[in-house]
C-alpha cells in the first residue's frame, strides 16, 4: 500500500538528523508510524504526543499525503533535560493508485493520529462471469 521511499528523502531526513534540525541520532525527531490493512481500509496511525489537535495539518496532493504537526518550544523555561523534539514536524506518505485518497478521514485521539484510506473500488477483489459458447452454462469464477 506504501510506496518505497525516494532514497533522496531518506538523505534529507538523516541530514536532518545528523545537523540537529529537528533531532539527533540518538533522538530522532520523527512522527512515528505503523500501517497496515483491515479488509477494505488501510490504517495509518501516527504518534504525535503532546500536540495540539489544532496544530496538526494533514494534505493530500495525488497520492502523496504529507501530515505536519506543531509541539510548541517553551521559551520561557529553563530546560533541566530537554529530550522530547519541539518544533515543527512533517512527514509525507506515498500511498499506492490502490487507495482512494479522496475519501481519506483523520482522527486524534490520545495523542495518535489516525488516518483511514479506504481501498479504491478498481483494486477490490471482484467477480467476473465467464459465459461458454452454448449461452446456456454460466460459471462466476474470481478475477
Amino acid at each position: 500500500m506504501l510506496m518505497r521511499p525516494n532514497p533522496f528523502r531518506e538523505f534529507d531526513r538523516l541530514a536532518e538528523q545528523v545537523f540537529g534540525v529537528t533531532g539527533t541520532l540518538a533522538r530522532p525527531a520523527a512522527m512515528p508510524m505503523d500501517a497496515w490493512r483491515d479488509g477494505d481500509t488501510f490504517l495509518v496511525e501516527l504518534d504525535l504526543p503532546g500536540v495540539r489537535p489544532d496544530s496538526i495539518d494533514v494534505d493530500v496532493e495525488r497520492n502523496v499525503v504529507t501530515v505536519r504537526a506543531e509541539r510548541p518550544t517553551e521559551d520561557n523555561r529553563e530546560m533541566i533535560a530537554a529530550e522530547r523534539p519541539r518544533g515543527v514536524f512533517s512527514r509525507q506518505l506515498f500511498l499506492g493508485d490502490n487507495l482512494d485518497t479522496s475519501n481519506i478521514e483523520a482522527s486524534y485521539d490520545a495523542g495518535v493520529l489516525t488516518l483511514r484510506v479506504p481501498v479504491a473500488e478498481q483494486a477490490k477483489p471482484r467477480r467476473v462471469s465467464v459465459v461458454t459458447k452454448d449461452k446456456e452454462h454460466r460459471q462466476a469464477i474470481s478475477a
